[in-house]
């Protein structure tokens, strides 16, 4: 079986469409996404923040994997949905009417 994450991150594999690689699409999934789906998501990987984070931290973004960058874009998106949950309780910014991000250099990888 192929992992989309390093191996050590397994218990993530449900939630790999949560792994993409720009700030646009990982907004765009947010707002599409509902609050039990929001839900889920963070409350499996917020508990791997950490271990993901100095995991990561090891990598060299020269030499790092597909794996590891799918786990990176993964982190990247439990920040985007982190206020939802915490927070908002809703996907979207509350009293901003048609409020959008617009990235105009991502993040190099």
């Amino acid at each position: 079986m192929a992992f989309v994450f390093p191996p050590e991150y397994a218990a993530l594999e449900p939630f790999a469409d949560w792994a993409l690689p720009t700030e646009k699409a990982r907004y765009a999934k947010r707002i599409a996404s509902t609050m039990d789906e929001l839900d889920a998501f963070y409350n499996a990987a917020f508990p791997f923040l950490q271990s993901g984070t100095e995991y990561l931290q090891q990598v060299s973004m020269q030499d790092i994997s597909e794996e590891e960058k799918h786990l990176l874009w993964l982190f990247c998106a439990l920040v985007t949905v982190a206020f939802s949950v915490e927070a908002w309780r809703q996907p979207k910014v509350p009293d901003t009417g048609a409020a959008s991000i617009d990235a105009v250099v991502e993040p190099a990888v």
